[in-house]
């Protein structure tokens, strides 16, 4: 199902920051779960072309998650990070590291804040910091918001059931 919500990612150049938001038809305490519950998240997050599995996904104050997303020859794409701060229905702060690059240690830190909004609506905005321009730049490179869109998508969807 289209919406009429937008996923709107900035990156201004030579900075290593990146600021995306979205808002969502479904009350905040609602997109937190979708956010928080690994049964949930398994259900919309990243590309409708890939299949999800995680391996652990314990979304609390010093928590940690991996998750793998798969594509149709089999190809593995992993990611982890550890879960720094969660206060229920705000925010959730966290790291995230893709484990596909050729050295690991290029891991962005993550802050989710959940905003309620009239009519029962929801705006998420994600701040990420990366270790370098060159990372940021890399990851919006490798076709992150269509990814993010896609999943975000998926994700109205689920929360309209």
């Amino acid at each position: 199902m289209a919406s009429k919500n937008q996923t709107k990612v900035t990156a201004e150049p030579g900075k290593q920051e990146l600021h995306i938001t979205r808002e969502f038809d479904a009350p905040r305490e609602l997109v937190f779960k979708a956010y928080t519950d690994p049964d949930l998240v398994i259900q919309w997050l990243g590309p409708k072309d890939l299949a999800m599995r995680i391996e652990k996904y314990d979304c609390r104050t010093g928590g940690s998650y991996r998750y793998i997303h798969s594509d149709k020859n089999g190809n593995d794409y992993a990611f982890n990070g550890a879960v720094h701060e969660v206060t229920a229905p705000e925010r959730v702060i966290q790291t995230f590291e893709f484990e596909g690059l050729p050295e690991r240690g290029h891991v962005s830190l993550d802050s989710a804040f959940f905003e309620a909004l009239p009519d029962n609506r929801t705006k998420v905005t994600i701040h990420s910091v990366f270790r370098s321009v060159a990372d940021r730049d890399g990851l919006v490179q490798s076709g992150m918001e269509k990814g993010l869109s896609e999943g975000f998508s998926r994700l109205d969807d689920l929360l309209a059931k």
